[in-house]
């Protein structure tokens, strides 16, 4: 079972929230509880932060140097950095002698490093390197399947890889994630302030927004010279706004990477998974959680503690010793994966993030006004054998629906990751679609950790 921990203190009376002014439309999506943007009161519940847990190593891991996993249909496509086989030069970000190396998986745990012969260059495993030290881009070189429906089959996959020295970041694409061209010679971001770039810089092509995205690194926040992200966007991948900063950093905290992607269940969901430096404590590293959402400019921060401890091992107590890869992946009906430079995966229960925990003291989460279409509500919860969940639907003016009270709503006991809600044998929820409503969420020994409606 994932470790879990409290947000801040504990609601023993209730917790008000301030109400939007104005009902916010969640259509069909699915929402997590990774921010507080839908809580409108709590009362004896509160946010629980669940730890990703490792299983057994797999005989043979992916490594995770700037890595990347994508899931395409029933194959896990693996990306990371290495140095070519015998290179004897200085090892500056951005190196001849760095290569960009390809892995695949078809149970996302053990991997296979395929011979591709594309480079003149030996790979830890093998011959399976993609690109070489050419342009320092095999030194942050960031992959992803593009979702953008206009986008050419030539170019299915994109990328952005560069650094500081090269000029900025660099414009990829290919057909099939392992043969890569430039779409141009030209950078197409270039730096802001010292160090721009030097880290794994992602993008993606947002569904939500309807454009491509990127979080990319830069150095310098309200507390001072940290490594930090900013935020930027782009129709076409190659013009690209100017740099908004995000804000994420607390003092003292350099950010490394920020490792922000839709969440595969939720693409107006973005989550994010920082490896947290502290040059001030002995150059520890550990792992953070943090989301935002399409179309923000900051990040939110339930927790600010770790989210992935360095643990027992004393090697994972220096710098540069905790990493993990780019993109949350669904591995298992339920579970859903982080790949760790460690070589481990560490598993999460799906959409389990963060939950919304009632004790043995009932409490209850009412959610601020919302419009949702479609017929139906799922949730996704768990409980223990003496807990339960009720739903309650309400009007605007916080008053229960007819037929939708708590007194209606049969009690939901067990452990499930879509649960369809019912009232006195009555699902049907098309009658309200479209109109404002308030959720009441009554809970007891209960854990809370998504909801959608749809048809």
């Amino acid at each position: 079972m994932n470790l879990i921990r409290i947000v801040g203190i504990v609601c023993l009376s209730s917790c008000v929230i301030a109400n939007a002014a104005k009902p916010i439309d969640i259509g069909s999506r699915r929402e997590l509880f990774v921010g507080d943007q839908l809580v409108g009161r709590m009362e004896n519940v509160n946010f629980r932060l669940h730890e990703p847990r490792p299983g057994q190593r797999p005989k043979s891991p992916l490594p995770i140097v700037y890595g990347t996993i994508i899931k395409d249909g029933d194959l896990y496509r693996g990306y990371y950095r290495d140095v070519r086989k015998g290179y004897k030069g200085k090892q500056h970000d951005g190196h001849p002698g760095e290569i960009t190396c390809y892995a695949e998986s078809r149970d996302g745990h053990e991997w296979s490093f395929p011979q591709l012969n594309i480079i003149d260059a030996e790979g830890m495993h093998g011959r399976n390197a993609i690109w070489d030290g050419k342009h320092m881009c095999s030194h942050n070189f960031s992959p992803f399947l593009d979702a953008n429906p206009k986008a050419p089959t030539e170019q299915r996959f994109k990328a952005l890889a560069g650094v500081l020295a090269s000029g900025g970041l660099r414009a990829f694409s290919s057909p099939d994630g392992i043969r890569w061209k430039l779409l141009q010679d030209e950078v197409v971001m270039k730096p802001v302030g010292g160090y721009s770039f030097d880290s794994q810089n992602v993008s993606f092509w947002s569904v939500a927004e309807n454009q491509y995205v990127c979080y990319h690194r830069t150095f310098q926040t309200p507390h001072g010279k940290l490594r930090t992200v900013h935020r930027r966007t782009s129709k076409d991948f190659i013009n690209w706004t100017q740099p908004v900063a995000m804000n994420p950093n607390l003092p003292k905290e350099h950010l490394y990477t920020s490792q922000t992607h839709p969440y595969f269940r939720a693409p107006h969901i973005y989550v994010a998974t920082p490896t947290r430096f502290r040059p001030d404590r002995g150059s520890s590293t550990d792992i953070l959680f943090m989301s935002t959402r399409a179309g923000s400019t900051h990040y939110d921060r339930l927790f600010t503690e770790a989210f992935i401890r360095p643990g027992r091992d004393p090697k994972r107590w220096g710098n540069r010793s905790n990493y993990v890869g780019l993109n949350v992946v669904p591995t298992a009906p339920g579970e859903m994966s982080i790949y760790h430079k460690d070589g481990y995966r560490y598993t999460l229960r799906t959409d389990g993030f963060i939950s919304v925990r009632a004790g043995a003291t009932a409490g209850e989460l009412i959610t601020k006004p919302i419009r949702f279409s479609g017929s139906k509500l799922e949730i996704n919860y768990s409980t223990s054998a003496a807990g339960g969940l009720r739903v309650e639907i309400q009007n605007a003016n916080g008053q229960a629906i007819r037929g939708f009270g708590l007194g209606d709503a049969k009690e939901l006991v067990g452990d499930t990751i879509s649960q369809q809600v019912e009232w006195k044998h009555k699902s049907d929820l098309g009658k309200l679609a479209g109109k404002i409503v308030r959720l009441r969420f009554s809970m007891l020994e209960a854990d809370l950790y998504s909801f959608r409606f749809h048809n």
